[in-house]
């Protein structure tokens, strides 16, 4: 019997680092220009006017331990905004369905401390539950896995499947097994977003099997037409209550503040509750400065609608310069473009031209996916990130249309 502690094995088989891996591929390789970073999702819109006054004002409350399931204030504007969003007026109970999360990398990864050790045992084929795991993914879902002694089971999620994972391919045996099911709509790469018809179904599904479905809806107000449905509108216009559902939204994209650290999680009363108590004992508490330009944010429609046609702008250039190659297609959502490259050798030769050629920093998708025995869905393609302003986008992605 091996001697080695638990806690340097747990982690084995979780995916390096994509930004280490893009680092390891570009070292010691000159750029071949001016140098553009579109490898890392990190918004650089000018963050909004509210912002400072907010935390000005609020500044007292850095000399206070802030609560764990935040203040009213904080949880009726998240409610609020879910209200407003998705046609749930009346709907969400504030103080029972919502809770602050410190960026929702963290709660996401949380979570799965809490539905692990709850998963029933009966029909299951292993003591091991298993969360099944878009692929590609946020690298966050396989820790979140691994951290709560799950097995993380990689759905690859292809144009075929519409860049969702295919339901109708899951067997008795993998749902049986599975305590999580980590979704991301619109999805992270792709921008592929779940319509009624998907969740309702995905829904039915995961409560046949006693699945907690963990929604990572943080694109939700980044769409390029009609606003994506949400997995609770979905599950309320359907009848079906909140049972055995939970959502996470951010303000990183929707809002310009990715170092703010604040998000929320949403959805059934009684998985709230057993978050609430895990909360309470372990994870980060945002303070209460950040509640308040968060209640500012969530209240605040226009910002968010000035944002996103920012990004609507960005999308209508790469539509003009692109065209129809690198089976380029406008996403439903988020702000990434998922350019296959197969015909000029697959995503890591790409992103290491684009960089030898044009200082051009993208992210090969392969580095967002996991090798499965259907082989690895991202090997082809490159993630770009429309970070930047449009006219850093056009010079970009004109720049790429020259190289290939």
């Amino acid at each position: 019997m091996s001697d080695t502690p638990t806690y340097l094995t747990r982690f084995d088989g979780m995916p390096e680092s994509p930004f280490a891996r893009l680092r390891a591929l570009l070292d010691g390789i000159e750029a071949g220009g001016p140098t553009i970073n579109l490898s890392l999702g990190e918004p650089r819109h000018p963050q909004p006017d509210f912002v400072m006054p907010a935390l000005t004002a609020a500044s007292a409350g850095f000399g206070k331990y802030p609560p764990a399931l935040g203040t009213p204030e904080f949880r009726a504007a998240c409610a609020g905004w879910l209200e407003r969003r998705y046609g749930l007026e009346g709907v969400i109970d504030a103080n029972a369905m919502v809770l602050p999360a410190n960026g929702t990398r963290e709660a996401l990864f949380n979570i799965g401390q809490v539905i692990a050790p709850a998963r029933k045992t009966s029909g299951q084929t292993s003591d091991r539950p298993a969360f099944l795991l878009p692929n590609p993914f946020y690298q966050c879902y396989a820790a979140a896995a691994l951290g709560a002694g799950a097995e993380p089971v990689y759905l690859n999620t292809t144009i075929e499947t519409g860049h969702l994972p295919d339901l109708d391919a899951l067997s008795d045996e993998e749902l049986d097994r599975a305590a999580a099911l980590y979704i991301c709509s619109p999805a992270n790469p792709q921008g592929a977003a779940a319509d009624s018809a998907y969740w309702v179904k995905l829904i039915t599904l995961a409560r046949a099997h006693n699945i907690t479905i963990v929604a990572d809806e943080c694109y939700a107000d980044i769409y390029t037409g009609t606003p994506p449905t949400g997995i609770l509108e979905a599950a309320h216009k359907a009848g079906l209550g909140f049972a055995n559902i939970i959502t996470f939204h951010s303000l990183s994209k929707r809002n310009n503040l990715p170092g703010l650290r604040s998000g929320f999680s949403a959805g059934d009363p009684d998985l709230t509750s057993a978050f609430a108590k895990f909360r309470n004992l372990a994870a980060p508490q945002v303070p209460l400065p950040v509640m308040a330009v968060s209640i500012a944010a969530w209240n605040d429609d226009a910002d968010a609608a000035a944002n996103r046609a920012l990004y609507d702008a960005k999308f209508s250039a790469a539509e003009r310069i692109i065209g129809n190659r690198f089976g380029f297609k406008r996403p439903d959502g988020g702000f990434f473009l998922w350019l296959d490259m197969a015909e000029v050798g697959g995503g890591e030769k790409a992103a290491l031209a684009l960089w030898q050629e044009a200082g051009i920093r993208v992210l090969p998708g392969g580095y967002l996916s996991r090798d499965t025995k259907d082989g690895n869905p991202g090997t082809d393609y490159i993630r770009i990130a429309l970070i930047g302003d449009e006219d850093e986008t056009a010079r970009a992605l004109t720049r790429m249309t020259e190289i290939f």
